[in-house]
């Protein structure tokens, strides 16, 4: 599938981007080991989201869907409980989603029987050894190829012993996987990371009754019984990061994106735009589900390079993507340290940034765990990748509406993974103003 794009004289319009995908996992896994039924709202509608449902129906949880006259969608799940999973009858295919597959590896630990989880070819080639280590640990036998390091992952789940963990890289996946196993095991499980990374799995498990503490990086959870809840889904700030970037890039621009997740360990990438200049407005706030949600207001603004690294890293991993882009419009240079995790997600994102953006025109240096961006304040047009990759083909096609000619993406279908309904939203936001 390949998207045609050119620029608007102007930019007007209101988005309501989809479920937020990392609380749709978590909100489906943990509902998945209660006794109990809950409904979900505003389920992620994505390809991802997707994988994680086909995963938990085969291990014996009900899940029905509906969706309303919008679109949303809502999810009620009847979980067969925690104790009582059953076997896996076929593998468990995770499809791209390295979500479903780190905590559903975290949880299969803890089950006394057999199972398999494998993925597509991108997937099979990210590394688990992060999970399989302390799982093992703690005394499950996980078995992989390519040295106990990459899917397909055979698991003998069964008696589990609580560990200390330093995880050397802030993943809130990897951070998830052991939590989730130690929830099941004897003694306290605690997890130390360096930075403090997404806490989307200790406020839902706290909010079903988990014995879980957490204070900045380091997170200790107690064997727990947790009870189903209702969930209604923030908006995904990762998809709102597209929309925001489009405004504030953009010379006669103003959107406004509601009920997005404000979340502070999700937000680094309105932080990091707000201090490169942008014009974004925070309003309405409220709380939903235990998590913070707002409607955000983001118009033409002139903005600055900054330097990204550290701490923030963790906070802005999947939205460095659309901040590379912002990046080309701001004044002076940007620079991104310390995220080698971009080298192992769906694509190098390093080195398809690098060669798709230099193929718009943009003037960008690939580091070895970063970037160094030097704006020029315009792109051209041209025909450009997605490489299969859900965020850089969201990135082309925002790029599409600032470049000077037409830009053609490549393989736009991989938006399917996190936003089924990306490019009909921006084709619905050039239409209000054509």
């Amino acid at each position: 599938m390949r998207e045609r794009l050119v620029a608007h004289s102007m930019i007007r319009g209101t988005v309501k981007p989809p479920g937020d995908k990392s609380i749709s996992h978590r909100a489906l896994i943990f509902n998945g080991i209660t006794d109990g039924k809950a409904i979900i709202e505003n389920v992620s509608i994505g390809s991802d989201v997707n994988s994680t449902i086909r995963c938990i129906r085969k291990l014996g949880v009900k899940v029905e869907k509906s969706f309303d006259s919008n679109g949303e969608l809502s999810i009620s799940i009847r979980g067969s409980g925690s104790k009582i999973l059953n076997e896996p009858t076929n593998i468990l295919n995770a499809g791209n989603s390295g979500t479903t597959m780190r905590l559903l590896t975290g949880l299969m630990s803890s089950q006394s029987f057999f199972s398999v989880l494998t993925g597509d070819k991108s997937l099979r080639s990210r590394p688990m050894g992060r999970i399989i280590e302390p799982l093992n640990r703690m005394g499950a036998n996980i078995i992989a190829r390519d040295r106990n390091s990459r899917p397909p992952l055979v698991i003998i789940g069964g008696t589990l012993s609580g560990i200390d963990h330093f995880s050397k890289v802030a993943s809130a996946q990897v951070k998830s996987a052991i939590l989730i196993a130690g929830l099941f095991a004897n003694g306290k499980t605690i997890v130390r990371e360096p930075f403090q990374s997404r806490d989307h799995t200790e406020r839902l498990l706290r909010a079903m009754g988990a014995v879980i503490n957490s204070n900045q990086a380091i997170v200790s959870i107690e064997q727990s019984e947790i009870s189903a809840v209702d969930i209604r889904v923030p908006g995904d700030v990762s998809a709102a990061a597209f929309w925001i970037v489009l405004a504030i890039c953009h010379s006669n621009a103003e959107i406004k994106v509601n009920g997005v997740g404000i979340n502070p360990t999700r937000t680094g990438i309105l932080d990091t735009l707000k201090n490169m200049g942008a014009n974004i407005i925070i309003e309405n706030i409220r709380e939903e589900s235990g998590e913070p949600v707002a409607d955000i207001i983001a118009k033409s603004s002139s903005l600055e390079g900054v330097t990204v690294e550290g701490a923030m890293i963790p906070r802005i991993i999947d939205e460095i993507p659309i901040l590379a882009l912002a990046a080309c419009f701001a004044n002076g240079e940007t620079i991104i340290k310390d995220a080698k995790e971009l080298r192992v997600k769906e694509t190098d994102r390093i080195n398809t940034l690098v060669s798709e953006l230099t193929g718009l025109g943009a003037e960008i240096q690939e580091l070895n765990d970063g970037l160094i961006i030097n704006g020029k304040g315009h792109l051209n047009g041209s025909t450009c990748r997605s490489h299969g990759d859900h965020r850089l083909a969201m990135t082309l096609g925002i790029a599409g509406l600032l470049t000077e000619e037409e830009t053609i993406v490549e393989g736009a279908e991989a938006a399917q993974v996190s936003y089924p309904h990306f490019w009909n939203d921006l084709r619905n936001l050039i239409k209000t103003h054509e």
